[in-house]
C-alpha cells in the first residue's frame, strides 16, 4: 500500500513532467534569429491610477533590454537589502 507522502511525491513528479514541455524552449540557441538592436519596438502600457487610459511607449530593442536589465538589478538590490535586515 502506498503512503500519502509517496502519492504526493508521485503527483508532484507527474505535474513537473506534464509542464516540462511547455516550459522548455523548443528552438535551440543556435537556431534563434539575431534581432536588430536598433529596431524600434512600441508597447502599450497602462497608466497608473486609471483603468481605461493607456499610453504607447516606443524604444529601440537595445533600450528595452537596458531598461529590463536596470529593473532586474534594482529588484535584486532590494531583495539583498531586505535579506540583510534580518541578520
Amino acid at each position: 500500500m502506498i503512503g500519502s507522502s509517496a502519492r504526493a511525491m508521485v503527483a508532484a513528479l507527474a505535474g513537473v513532467l506534464v509542464c516540462a514541455p511547455a516550459i522548455a524552449d523548443p528552438t535551440p540557441p543556435a537556431a534563434k534569429q539575431i534581432q536588430d538592436p536598433n529596431k524600434v519596438v512600441c508597447e502599450t502600457q497602462d497608466v497608473t491610477g486609471s483603468r481605461i487610459t493607456t499610453r504607447r511607449v516606443c524604444k529601440t530593442r537595445a533600450q528595452w533590454a537596458d531598461l529590463q536589465l536596470q529593473d532586474r538589478q534594482e529588484i535584486e538590490k532590494v531583495q539583498v537589502q531586505r535579506g540583510m535586515k534580518g541578520q
